[in-house]
Order: C-alpha cells, then sequence, then structure tokens
C-alpha cells in the first residue's frame, strides 16, 4: 500500500464505499473490475480474475483493506489498454485517414478482436456509443471510442464512477 499516496487511497475508499451496497464494509469481488474502472484503470477481464475478481456472484467478499494492495498493483500493471492505444488500432481501418471508418467493421472489431464481445454485449455498445452511420455506412470512431472508455458498461449507476474519481478531490 505504500505504492498509493493518500489521496488515492481515499479516492479508492470512496469508490469502494460506492458499490457497498448493504453498508458491510465489503465488496462482491464480482464486482471488482467495477471499482476499479470507477478509479480510471481499465483492467483487462483477465487482470480482474487474477487480481481476484469472480464471475459469481457470492462466491467472495473484499474488504477495503484488501482491496487497496488490488489498487496498487493494478495502477502498476502496465497490461491496459488506453484511448490512445485503441485509437490506434481504429486507425488502422480508416482507409481515407479522415476519422471515419465503417460501421459494420466496427461491429466486427469488437466480436472478433482482444476479448471477444458477446452478440448481446456488441448490439448494447453500438446502442449505447456508437453514432448513426452516414450515408456510406460510416461512423466516426473517435467519439464511439471516447464514450467507450468513458462511461460503458451503463450498468452501473451513470453518476457513480464519475463521482468515485472526483468526489475527494472536490472536498
Amino acid at each position: 500500500m505504500s505504492d498509493l499516496s493518500k489521496n488515492d487511497i481515499e479516492r479508492a475508499s470512496f469508490a469502494f464505499s460506492i458499490y457497498d451496497f448493504d453498508g458491510s464494509g465489503k465488496v462482491d469481488a464480482i464486482n471488482l473490475g467495477d471499482v476499479l474502472r470507477a478509479l480510471n484503470s481499465n483492467p483487462t477481464l483477465a487482470t480482474i480474475e487474477k487480481l481476484g475478481g469472480t464471475k459469481k456472484k457470492g462466491e467472495k467478499m473484499l474488504t477495503v483493506e484488501e482491496f487497496l494492495p488490488i489498487y496498487a498493483q493494478c495502477k502498476k500493471d502496465k497490461d491496459q489498454g488506453v484511448y490512445e492505444d485503441f485509437l490506434e488500432c481504429l486507425k488502422l481501418y480508416d482507409k481515407n485517414e479522415n476519422g471515419l471508418m465503417l460501421g459494420a467493421e466496427l461491429t466486427h472489431t469488437l466480436l472478433a478482436l482482444g476479448e471477444k464481445l458477446n452478440d448481446d454485449e456488441v448490439a448494447e455498445v453500438v446502442k449505447d456509443c456508437m453514432d448513426p452511420e452516414d450515408d456510406d455506412g460510416m461512423i466516426p470512431y473517435a467519439s464511439f471510442l471516447k464514450k467507450m472508455v468513458e462511461g460503458w458498461p451503463p450498468k452501473q449507476s451513470k453518476e457513480a464512477a464519475p463521482a468515485a474519481a472526483e468526489a475527494p478531490a472536490q472536498g
């Protein structure tokens, strides 16, 4: 925990408290990825599992004392994608170098590359994040990506994630 600053600990504790749904001081490990993402981390599913996240609700509970070293490890982990990395990847599909790609190519990319999404997840992402296609079936991929990294998945409260990152700085 010595790797975390006082501000990091405050922010992490605040984010943790948001996911402590019953006030018990514990968070279900199935929500580990959500708490980390609320802290502006972008861990892969494999990283979340490696750090102690679970796939089944009620399988494991974490205290804030157990969470802080996990957060510290996640902050150090370089196996995370950042906006610029994803943007460079999508530029490969930008044949005219004008910031546009085919919506169908984006959908295919979400289905086929990286940590693959299933059809339902892709449909949800497209509905929530993709701008309407133009007459040629093109979409601006940078705005799609920005929406993705800032607010997806929408299953968590949209106010909760940004508040977790900002609230301690206000006080």
